[in-house]
């Protein structure tokens, strides 16, 4: 079985896997209606002063980028799953927000973070609507109790599945989970950030920012995972990995 992998800057590591099946590939297109991630989070920075705390956070993140994302899973692989919360706090599962259905799923910092807050954003008026066209499940992953996922969906007016994961179980198996260093968690503390008041098992850990595509038998296809926070999979390139779903 094929898989094209494909390495880029600043800490970015996607891979591709081509289902067996595949016969042609169909393209989703959309119409880029808002500015991408990318130059948005360029635009925040150039509004946002020098200081001293956003040097150490630049030198945190550029340590953990120095020091690559570790071993990720690979396509082909059965998508892991877990005790997950909605929004509300009920239990649930990845399986029952994907139900059958091939899914993208995001797996994002937390509603603490700008940059998380940027890219669901361009996710809901980029992908929410060619993914429903093409009856692909959407769904938002992170390690924050229900009530930070229900700030993240209505503050932002998302229209697809946003769930918690505590204890990063999925994030675990796929190898997204970013250990917090000291100096991090120091950095953290200078503006008030205790992630183990926002996580929903009380740890202090999140998960790399990652883009997943997954196919209605629950097989990983496409994987890009980002150890620089500040960099997020633009929408074209999740649609992109989706076209190769179809056949």
């Amino acid at each position: 079985m094929p898989v094209h992998s494909l390495r880029c800057t600043l800490g970015q590591q996607a891979h591709f896997e081509t289902p067996p099946n595949q016969r042609s590939r169909t393209a989703i297109t959309t119409t880029t209606t808002i500015t991408p991630i990318a130059d948005q989070v360029e635009q925040m920075a150039a509004a946002t002063p020098p200081s001293l705390v956003g040097d150490a956070f630049a030198s945190t993140r550029q340590r953990k980028v120095d020091a690559g994302p570790g071993v990720v899973a690979e396509p082909g692989m059965t998508f892991p799953d877990g005790a997950l919360l909605t929004a509300t706090g009920e239990a649930t599962s990845f399986a029952q927000a994907a139900a059958h259905r091939p899914a993208v799923v995001i797996f994002y910092r937390g509603a603490w973070c700008p940059y998380c807050n940027i890219a669901l954003r361009n996710y809901q008026a980029e992908l929410a609507g060619p993914l429903a066209e093409q009856s692909v499940a959407l769904v938002a992953i992170s390690p924050q109790a229900p009530d930070g996922s229900l700030s993240m969906q209505e503050k932002n007016e998302l229209s697809f599945t946003v769930l918690s994961d505590p204890g990063n179980q999925i994030g675990r198996q796929l190898g997204i989970l970013n250990i917090a260093t000291e100096d991090e968690l120091a950095v953290n503390q200078q503006v008030g950030l205790d992630l183990t008041q926002v996580n929903a098992d009380g740890t202090s850990d999140p998960v790399m920012p990652t883009a997943a595509v997954v196919d209605a038998d629950g097989v990983l296809r496409f994987i890009d995972v980002h150890v620089d926070y500040t960099t997020r999979t633009e929408p074209a390139a999740i649609l992109a990995a989706v076209a190769q779903l179809h056949h």
